[in-house]
């Protein structure tokens, strides 16, 4: 004897059918919006954008370690400038505007 579980009726069939080609169509509309140049370029956008964020965001951090060493150099624990080397410094900025300064004024007596 045939077992009859095994059976499907053409309706059960056309059932199965439809349903397959239902899901073969979202299939094929997923894959047609991935290839699509649109799709394509707007990911690699993306991706552009979040490298340079990150890539941003490392400078930043990088950027913030500077300044706070620097920092550290001119100012003690408790925010009080380090007059032994804010002076020199001073000294040398003052002497190198000066310096530009003259060097323009003897430019333009010429």
């Amino acid at each position: 004897m045939a077992d009859t579980s095994d059976i499907r009726t053409p309706a059960q069939i056309e059932a199965d059918i439809k349903r397959r080609r239902e899901v073969l169509a979202e299939t094929l509309d997923e894959i047609g919006m991935r290839v699509h140049p649109k799709t394509i370029v707007g990911d690699a956008k993306a991706k552009v954008a979040s490298s340079v964020d990150h890539t941003l965001g490392r400078a930043y951090v990088q950027a913030n370690r500077v300044v706070g060493d620097v920092k550290s150099q001119f100012v003690d624990e408790e925010g009080a400038p380090r007059l032994e080397r804010v002076v020199p410094v001073a000294l040398v900025v003052v002497g190198v505007v000066g310096l530009l300064a003259l060097g323009g004024t003897r430019r333009r007596r010429r």
